[in-house]
This record gives structure tokens, sequence and C-alpha cells, in this order.
């Protein structure tokens, strides 16, 4: 009887032994030390708010460190030039997204990185809802009482933006509306709302992770979102699109490492990305609050969808007559 017992878990323990042998060392080790998660943006933007809550799911789950680094400014360039130039061993990532893969390209003259080919896609998170806001002060509560205002008052109206693709967002409604307001940039999104709710700036488009606490404070109004359907997250508010047909502008996150990062690191962090971003925790922390879907995928297909992206931003972008800096 004991030897019948024994001949198969000896055979388990040999073939999970020969199963891990068969694994590249690279994989089964990995992470030996911290990783390093790089923000382009300012804490407390909904980028921030998604690397905290992905970074703190991994830790959880392997016990090495995921440290969160936010490195604003330059429309997010500071950051995806330091992991584009950080070795290739998946201990250096970038969370971006909209702004620094789909839209940067067609909005500077002089990108100093080159989005596909600097980067080794990992996975996509998520994709969500911007909204526009106004300073709760502006007599106007509704896109078409927007538009008569800033058609009464040329020039004396300035938009806010935090990231690239909260300017695309921006720009496309002011082109639809026909209308001309000054642009006034910022290093990250909460910085452009804090600056909106002074009264310096009127208006902008944000993610909706970053503006619904200040909508349901009161502190700003939101008009509109300009996704082609409602937030869940803000029933009441419209979409621009039923203003003007067919305006549809979303954003969307994703992780990428340093170009030619190795197959089998690729794939360990693609399998932990995924994880974090469909656990519990992620969720309440995140998706939940921000309305954002979450969204995996497999590296091949985080390529397809960013060049995908990239093509309708500089659809959008062009089409918006928005000339690069």
């Amino acid at each position: 009887m004991k030897r019948r017992h024994f001949f198969p878990a000896t055979a388990a323990m040999y073939l999970s032994a020969t199963t891990l042998q068969a694994q590249p060392a690279s994989a089964r080790n990995f992470p030996e030390k911290p990783i390093r998660l790089l923000v382009p943006f300012s804490a407390g933007s909904g980028t921030d708010q998604l690397a905290r809550a992905i970074a703190q799911a991994i830790t959880a789950e392997i016990k090495v460190p995921v440290l969160v680094e936010n490195r604003a400014g330059a429309a997010g360039m500071l950051a995806v030039q330091s992991v584009a130039t950080s070795p290739n061993d998946g201990y250096t990532l970038l969370i971006g997204g909209t702004t620094t893969h789909a839209a940067n390209e067609f909005l500077y003259k002089k990108l100093p990185y080159d989005p596909v080919k600097d980067f080794s896609p990992i996975t996509t998170l998520g994709q969500g809802w911007q909204v526009l806001i106004v300073n709760k002060d502006l007599p106007v509560k509704t896109v078409a009482e927007l538009i008569e205002y800033a058609g009464k008052n040329p020039g004396k109206l300035n938009f806010a933006s935090g990231s690239s693709g909260s300017r695309v967002g921006s720009e496309a409604f002011l082109q639809k509306a026909n209308l001309k307001m000054t642009h006034i940039p910022y290093k990250g999104n909460p910085l452009a709302i804090a600056d909106l709710m002074a009264g310096q700036t009127q208006m902008m488009v944000v993610d909706t992770g970053t503006a619904i606490p200040f909508i349901n404070d009161a502190r700003v109004r939101a008009l509109a979102v300009t996704n082609a359907q409602r937030s869940p997250l803000l029933p009441d508010v419209p979409p621009i699109a039923d203003t003007f047909p067919g305006y549809n502008v979303t954003h969307w996150f994703g992780v990428w490492g340093p170009a030619n990062l190795p197959a089998d690191i690729k794939q360990r962090l693609n399998e932990l990305f995924a994880r974090a971003a469909k656990s519990a925790s992620a969720d309440a922390a995140f998706y939940k609050p921000s309305g954002t879907a979450s969204s995996t995928s497999s590296p091949e297909e985080m390529a397809r969808f960013q060049a995908s992206e990239a093509k309708k931003y500089g659809e959008i972008i062009r089409g918006a007559g928005i000339q690069p800096e």
C-alpha cells in the first residue's frame, strides 16, 4: 500500500521539478528586487491612481515592492524618456496611455522618443471616460450655453490641460463648436483643476478618475462627457456627441517596458499586471471609483490596439487643426 502511494507522489515531484527547470531562469527568479513603475503625470492624476492600485496588488502577490515614481512634465515625456533609456531587464516600467503613446507624436514636431520602436508593450490596463468641466462660477450649465457664452466673449476664456489627451479633448470640442480659447498647459491634471477652480482658467477636459471628487463636491461643474456613451458614474451628464454627432474622444491606460524586453520577462510581467488589473483590491481602489473598465491584453494585442489608437488620434488632431509644437 505504501509503495502504491509513494510512486504518484514521487512522479508529481519529478514533473514539478522538470517543469520548473524548463522555465528560463530569468523568469523563474524574476523579480528579485523592487520594480520601478514610472508615472508621467503628477500625484492624484488618473494614471497615478491606477499605478498605485496596480502596484499595491502586485506587491501583495509577490512580496517584492513595486515602487511608483511620479515624473511629471513635458506632456509626460520626462518619464517616457527615462523608461526608454533604462536597461531592458524588466525593473523599470511605464504606465501611460493616450497621451504618451497615441497623441504626443502628432502634437510635437520633435518627439524625443519613438512610441513604437523604443518600447515593449506588456498589457493594456483599462479604458475610461473623460469629462468636460468648467469653473463653477461660469454662468453656463450646458454645452449649448457654453458655446453661446464663449461666442459672446471672444478671447476672454482660457482652457487648461494637464496631458495631451486632455488637450485633444478640448481642442476637438472647440473645433467642432468653432470657438477660440487660449490654451494653458500644466504638468498634470490635478494642477490644472486647481487653477480651474481658482478661476485662472474656465474650461478643461479631464479623465473622470481625476474629476469625479471635484464634481461630486460641486467644486467644478460637469457639462458633458467626451465618450459616445454616458459614464455609469455620471449618468446625468450627456455626451458631447448629443450636440456634435460623431464626437468620441476616449482615453486608455497601458504598461510598457524598454525595447527588446526578453520574452520570458515580458510574459511574466504580462501575467502579473493582468492579474493585478482584475484583482478585487485594484477594482475597489481605482476601477470602481473612477468608472474605468479594466481591460487587459497580450503584448501583441496591445501593439495592435496602440497602432489603431494612434491612427485615430492623428485623425482627430489633424481634423481639429492643431499644429505640432
